[in-house]
């Protein structure tokens, strides 16, 4: 069965240099959506799922700095590589700060530019495969993302997807702060206001799951987002 291409969101407002880098990417074996202005990249961003995002940084509509901020707010995440001729030390700086896994400065080699792409990516996949796998006990339950499972005794309740995103979070987040904008926004695509109110129910649902041990509780931090505290 053949594997699933890894899909590129590449915004770059010169057709020569974008034409070309598309088809590199291409021929290395990804699927390439290019996009020529930055509001034209982020409605496909919205539209599609991409596994990184190359963003040329002066662009007309919508400039790469723009453009990242604007797909931090749907997917906290996704790899972001921005492509420049802006060389200044404030642009790096400003990159970085928006999440930046990597600034390349125009003209640039190809064959490095892949390379630094394939690493992050493999980087990913490894880290989310470890997270996939990884279980949690907590206090008395013990919870199985993977199978979407969390058993206390002889108990097991099948969690909903978004019980379980929502319960895996906040057990990597645990005994500290989960931020309700980012868990919003991983798991609802944004933190608007009826979002936030369908989170609160979840949350009142995990509660009530947990409740057969009164070591463990979710605390609201007003303000801040919550916490999963587990007690010796």
């Amino acid at each position: 069965m053949e594997s699933k291409k890894q899909k590129i969101l590449l915004c770059e407002d010169d057709n020569n240099l974008g034409a070309v880098l598309k088809n590199y990417l291409e021929l290395n074996d990804f699927d390439v959506i290019l996009e020529r202005d930055g509001r034209l990249g982020l409605a496909a961003f919205q539209r599609e799922r991409f596994d990184l995002c190359l963003l040329d940084v002066m662009m007309p509509n919508m400039d790469g700095f723009a453009l990242a901020e604007a797909i931090r707010d749907v997917d906290p995440d996704v790899p972001l590589f921005f492509l420049s001729a802006k060389t200044m030390k404030e642009d790096l700086i400003q990159g970085y700060k928006l999440g930046a896994d990597d600034y390349i400065t125009k003209p640039f080699d190809s064959e490095v530019l892949l390379l630094k792409i394939k690493a992050i990516l493999k980087r990913n996949e490894e880290q989310q495969r470890e997270t996939e796998q990884r279980e949690f006990d907590l206090a008395s339950y013990h919870f199985n993302p993977r199978l979407r499972e969390l058993a206390v005794g002889d108990r097991k309740q099948t969690l909903s997807p978004k019980e379980n995103d929502l319960l895996k979070l906040l057990s990597e987040h645990l005994n500290d702060i989960l931020p309700r904008e980012k868990a919003l926004k991983k798991i609802w695509g944004s933190d608007t206001y009826f979002n936030g109110r369908s989170m609160d129910v979840y949350i009142a649902k995990l509660r009530k799951y947990l409740k057969e041990d009164s070591r463990i509780e979710i605390v609201n931090i007003h303000g801040e987002g919550f916490r999963l505290i587990v007690k010796e």
